[in-house]
Parts: C-alpha cells; structure tokens; sequence
C-alpha cells in the first residue's frame, strides 16, 4: 500500500529532516538522539495533507496509549479530530501487536470514516503499516517531543483521566467499565460545539454527507 496516495506528495521519510541541512556525521548523531526507535517506514506529519490540521471533514484519527500503575497494563485511545468522538480499548501489555490489534478492531467498524491516524514515536506503534494496510488508512507520526502535535488526543486523555486517575492499573477494569466511559465521553456536552455531543455532532455531519 503507498502510504503517500492519501496525501497527494511523495512520502516523506523522518531521515530527510535533518539529512540536508547537516553534515552526514551530525545529521546522523541527531537522528539516533531524536528517533526513539528505527523504522524507515515511519511518514513524518509534514507530509500529511493540510486538510487534517483544519479539521475540515470526519476521518482524521489521532492515537494514544495511557499506561497503568506500575505498567500494569494499557489503554489504547483514539479520537476523531472534527469531531473528538472517542474509543478507548484496554491491553494487557504496551506491547505493538497488542495495540495493532486493539486499534484495528476499534476502527474497523468506521473503516469509511478512517482516511488518516497521527501516533507518537512510542514502540507500541512499530506495526503502524499494518494498522494502515488493515484500514486503508494513512499512518503519520508526529515530532518526537511534539504533544501539541496531537493536542486532541492529548485533551481527550485528561478527559479520559477523570475516570481512570494516574494510579489506575488497567489490568483491572473490565470492558464494561471502559465502554461506559467511552459513552460518557461520547454523550458529554462540549462548548465548542455549542453543546453538541461528539455523538450529536457526528451524527449531524453524516447526515449531510
């Protein structure tokens, strides 16, 4: 699959960041301090189609995970861009196959509305082509020491941290306790919407499609 189709430039590959503006000695020093983990799949957010930062359609996914107490435990976090609708599926381990397969079947349902997905650098994201391959979907990583980049998921996770605090060990809520939450995030009224739910809000905008 070629990652690049959905944004109508070739990849862009993270090497090429530093690459041409330093010395090949330096630029490799650089790469190694900044890349928590090799993978020269990895498509850098600055070839994801501006679309996305404008937040002008439904289909623009940004992924997390929230680690539980003493590692103990993870859990996956995706919200939709345009509309902060949210998913939330727990893992036993932040492990990359874990998370692949959580992040698949949370977003298998909505394949149609899933157009892009922005992650961190973190390890658990290393099978992110196949994440892309299952959902038809285009995978971007943002900046290493870039939060703001995926500012709404990082907004959704302090949300998401209301119900499960820092100490949670995730190895313990069942998928019904995370279900409701979900819910609850879905169905809570948000002021940028005028007080639509992410549900409502959704929902309208699909109607229109």
């Amino acid at each position: 699959m070629d990652l690049s189709a959905h944004s109508g430039r070739p990849a862009f590959r993270w090497r090429s960041l530093y690459s041409s503006t330093l010395p090949e000695k330096a630029s490799q020093t650089l790469w190694k301090a900044r890349l928590p983990w090799k993978n020269t799949d990895r498509v850098s957010i600055e070839a994801r189609p501006a679309i996305v930062e404008r937040r002008q359609r439904l289909g623009d996914w940004e992924i997390d995970t929230l680690i539980g107490k003493g590692h103990h435990g993870a859990l996956v976090s995706l919200v939709e861009r345009k509309s902060r609708f949210t998913l939330l599926q727990p893992v036993d381990q932040c492990q990359a196959e874990l998370v692949s397969q959580a992040t698949i079947s949370l977003l298998k349902p909505f394949a149609e509305k899933v157009l892009t997905i922005t992650a961190d650098n973190g390890k658990e994201f290393a099978n992110h082509v196949q994440i892309a391959e299952a959902l038809e979907a285009a995978f971007y990583f943002a900046h290493p020491y870039s939060a703001w980049e995926r500012g709404t998921n990082e907004n959704t996770n302090g949300l998401v941290r209301q119900y499960f605090p820092k100490n949670t060990n995730f190895s313990h809520p069942t998928f019904k306790d995370v279900l409701s939450v979900t819910d609850k995030l879905n169905h809570r009224p948000r002021k940028w919407f005028d007080f639509l739910t992410p549900f409502g809000y959704s929902w309208i905008h699909l109607l229109h499609l």
